[in-house]
């Protein structure tokens, strides 16, 4: 598996940005792991706080409402479909694959961890893997098979990282 290339920005203050950093990398390197990505991916990550991702929901989709997280993938992938041929999917004159755009509520997450008694730890790791698994096609938009397929996969990929498997 090829590292992927992240590029992290943060829209609030917080003393845990090294942190939540970690937490997002690792996360997003066993996902790419798990799904047997083999060429090096860009994907951008936003963490902001209610405030700033409502901002990005209203904007992107209309919604005037906050979230904990959003995903922006750059292509219509099938999820769990192996992929032979990754040529068509880089970018000619980086040769990374643009996998997509994410943005994360900090300030929800550490709500959701607190609610859901479990650590930032697992819920940044939770978001950023949800949000991951978007960026490759699965989606959760019916409470069928589809819901049922993607919750199952991030727990066993956040299942691999020590700290963020379910309590």
């Amino acid at each position: 598996m090829a590292k992927p290339k992240l590029s992290l920005a943060f829209s609030c203050f917080s003393l845990k940005r090294p942190f939540v950093s970690a937490v997002i990398s690792r996360a997003i390197e066993a996902v790419m792991i798990a799904e047997n990505i083999p060429v090096t991916c860009e994907i951008n990550v936003l963490v902001t706080d209610d405030e700033g991702i409502r901002a990005v929901n209203r904007a992107n989709r209309d919604l005037d409402r906050t979230t904990d997280v959003l995903s922006f993938p750059m292509f219509q992938l099938t999820p769990g479909e192996k992929i032979d041929d990754w040529k068509p999917y880089l970018d000619p004159e980086t040769g990374l694959c643009p996998l997509g755009d994410m943005c994360i509520s900090l300030q929800r997450a550490e709500a959701q961890a607190k609610a859901y008694g479990h650590s930032l730890r697992r819920e940044i790791g939770y978001l950023t893997i949800h949000s991951m698994l978007h960026l490759l096609g699965y989606d959760h938009m019916d409470d069928g098979p589809q819901k049922a397929q993607m919750r199952k996969r991030e727990e066993e990929i956040a299942s691999t990282i020590p700290g963020m498997k379910r309590n």
